[in-house]
């Protein structure tokens, strides 16, 4: 049946087709316009969200320079942190595995090797310690160090030099009328062997030697560091703090419980330290130890000097004087922005001037024994040296070789004598043609510096611009006048040294006045102990160069140090001697060879008036050779003046000795050095 379709009433078919597309029409516009709006809305979200970006990059900061430091600073830790966590996750053993194979196998340590060949411990054995190398703690200060209680102050980190320089060298600093504690400050030497086994983390000093001597069973109870306040005079040290009695005792209870004598090893002024000791000892209290002319023949069975600065090094005369060496020379002359002017708004040298100054020590190691052992205006007895012509010799006694002679006869005469000249062309001259105005009566001038001089009042500002010239117009200083040029220019630190030390060569050591202990510490001056089987050594580097003489210049002013050396001066021959304004000979580095031999070789070398009993003395040199690489760190036939503390000869000597060998046994003299020729150039009563 056919559908039938309704439609709705009042509508045609035609009516109803028309309404029909009206409707769909309808419907497409609306769509279109929905689509149109949402585009439209689309458009503007976008237009919105990209103005915000751009607003955004706008307002973002840019990336600091401050920021990349400290994303490096970080990145450098986390990188240290890491190998340091792999270093001591490694097994002991890889680091000498990579040195072996990289060099090939490393002998044994001394140690190792004398406990193979079956040596024990025999002697006790004594360390003394030198300048700078024992450490220093703080027991009493000023607010400024609150916090730092029996922390080091010297030998450590040194953190607190970093953080409160002015504090750290006003409690170094000792005062300046009594030489001892400034009131409401107390530093105190660190004991026991940790004393100077380290100066700093990783920086070894007598750790090496105690390392070895435990192999062959020496244990604390059997070893001694004789630790002391190195800024103190060696009397002072015991009016204060009693170590020297503390040293005696020491050495009077090793020997009774070990039944041996003690073999002692001082190092660099503690070489001095010692001889004062030895003095000491046999001296009637109070001045004294009250030990009796025999206690060193009862105790004693050998002291190893090593390093023994024992006639004075000139490089003390130039820290006195300008407050630099060779090295803070040259480093003043490349960036004298540093360290002439302000740093960190403090005058560095003239507060290390101002305090060392204080410490009595530093004058013990002014050079003695006047033009007679360090020559005069036109003599040395170092003259002819040559850097480059060395030889070894068993007992010192083998000529120069003719082409040696030749050599040296053509070459420029070195005025080593003259130890500071004022200018290279004084520093050169025939004596003839030196015209001098003598510095001595000369008048200083004040001026009116007390503003402009800011924190640091030296003697030099009291001098003036007057007795600068005066220092200046001497032109040359030898031997003999250095005294009078420390007396001129630092006067309150001359007037409490020459209390506690002298220079000169004794003319009959009888007097009754040679038993002031000011005389104890220069060998010149004073009787070796009556002990004829106790025997000496003389153990130092050879083959470094060493300040000897220098070239200064003036530069016045009455705010800053006025004399500096002239790095300028250098000679471009390889054989030569000057550089950067210092002329240098054989020795360690910091001691001449003349200075750390002549006694052995000479002075004290068969029965002398230096020494009435004969005691023996050896010579034994160490040739220098720098560490082949990096992996081998400071080496292990360094002559330095501390790295030869590591140095395994001498290490290997020591402890033989001290196992219970004689020199005869070591081989008697081992030298490098022409020491025994520059000896015999010195005209000393012997």
């Amino acid at each position: 049946m056919a559908s039938i379709r309704r439609r709705k009433p009042g509508f045609s078919d035609s009516e109803e087709k028309v309404r029909k597309d009206e409707s769909l029409a309808d419907e497409i516009e609306e769509e279109d316009e929905d689509k149109n709006n949402g585009k439209d809305k689309e458009g503007r979200v976008s237009g919105q969200l990209g103005k915000w970006k751009k607003e955004k990059k706008v307002k973002a900061p840019r990336w600091s320079c401050l920021d990349n430091c400290c994303w490096f600073i970080g990145l450098v830790c986390v990188i240290w942190w890491l190998l340091l966590f792999l270093y001591n996750a490694m097994p002991s053993s890889f680091p000498q595995y990579v040195t072996e194979a990289i060099t090939g196998p490393l002998p044994d340590p001394p140690g190792v090797k004398l406990a193979k060949e079956g040596l024990r411990a025999k002697h006790p054995v004594v360390f003394v310690p030198g300048i700078v190398t024992g450490g220093l703690e703080l027991w009493e200060g000023y607010d400024c160090a609150e916090g730092l209680f029996r922390k080091r102050l010297w030998g450590g980190t040194f953190g607190e030099v970093y953080k409160r320089p002015l504090c750290w060298v006003e409690h170094m600093s000792l005062d300046n009328e009594t030489g001892l504690d400034p009131a409401g400050i107390r530093l105190r030497p660190v004991s026991g062997l940790v004393a100077a086994d380290y100066f700093m983390p990783g920086y070894f000093v007598w750790a090496v030697l105690i390392a070895n001597l435990a192999r062959i069973g020496y244990e604390e109870k059997t070893m001694y560091m004789a630790a002391y306040d190195w800024r103190l005079s060696f009397q002072n040290t015991e009016v204060r703090d009693q170590t020297l009695s503390r040293m005696k005792s020491h050495i009077e209870l090793m020997v009774a419980t070990n039944g041996e004598k003690a073999v002692i090893v001082p190092h660099s002024m503690g070489v001095l330290y010692f001889m004062h000791f030895m003095k000491w000892v046999e001296a009637p209290a109070p001045m004294g130890g009250g030990g009796g002319l025999d206690w060193c023949a009862k105790h004693i069975k050998a002291v190893m000097n090593i390093g023994g600065p024992l006639l004075g090094v000139p490089k003390a005369v130039a820290g006195l004087f300008s407050a630099e060496a060779k090295d803070v020379a040259v480093a003043r002359a490349i960036a004298p922005g540093i360290l002439s002017r302000d740093f960190f708004q403090h005058q560095m040298l003239q507060h290390v001037m101002k305090m060392t100054r204080t410490w009595d020590s530093t004058m013990s190691m002014i050079p003695k024994g006047g033009d007679t052992i360090w020559g005069s205006l036109d003599w040395a007895p170092e003259e002819g040296y040559l850097p480059s012509k060395r030889r070894y010799t068993g007992n010192g006694s083998q000529p120069i070789d003719d082409n040696e002679r030749k050599e040296s006869t053509h070459r420029p005469k070195v005025h080593y004598g003259r130890i500071i000249s004022f200018g290279r062309d004084v520093a050169e001259s025939p004596a003839s043609e030196i015209k001098r105005v003598d510095f001595r009566g000369a008048a200083k001038g004040y001026g009116d510096v007390n503003a402009s001089c800011r924190d640091v009042w030296t003697e030099y500002n009291e001098m003036g611009i007057e007795g600068v010239r005066a220092v200046e117009g001497y032109k040359v200083y030898t031997g003999d006048s250095i005294l009078d040029l420390l007396n001129f220019v630092a006067p309150k630190m001359m007037a409490r040294g020459s209390a506690h030390f002298s220079y000169g060569i004794a003319d009959n050591l009888d007097d009754p006045k040679y038993g002031h202990y000011k005389y104890w510490s220069n060998p010149l001056e004073a009787k070796l102990p009556n002990a004829p089987d106790m025997e000496i050594f003389a153990m130092y580097g050879s083959g470094i160069q060493t300040e000897r003489a220098y070239i200064y210049q003036a530069s016045p002013s009455e705010c800053y140090i006025p004399f500096q050396i002239d790095t300028s001066a250098n000679d471009e021959d390889e054989n030569s001697c000057l550089m950067d304004g210092v002329y240098s000979v054989d020795g360690d580095e910091t001691v001449p060879t003349l200075s750390a031999g002549f006694m052995c070789a000479k002075g004290w070398r068969g029965k002398t008036r230096f020494n009435p009993s004969g005691i023996r003395t050896y010579i034994r040199e160490y040739d220098h050779a720098p560490p082949a690489n990096l992996l081998e760190g400071r080496g292990t036939q360094s002559g330095a003046h501390v790295d030869i503390m590591g140095n395994f000869a001498l290490v290997e000597d020591v402890m033989r000795v001290a196992a219970g060998a004689t020199g005869d046994d070591l081989g008697g003299d081992r030298v490098y050095s022409d020491i025994f020729k520059w000896s015999e150039k010195i005209n000393l009563e012997l």
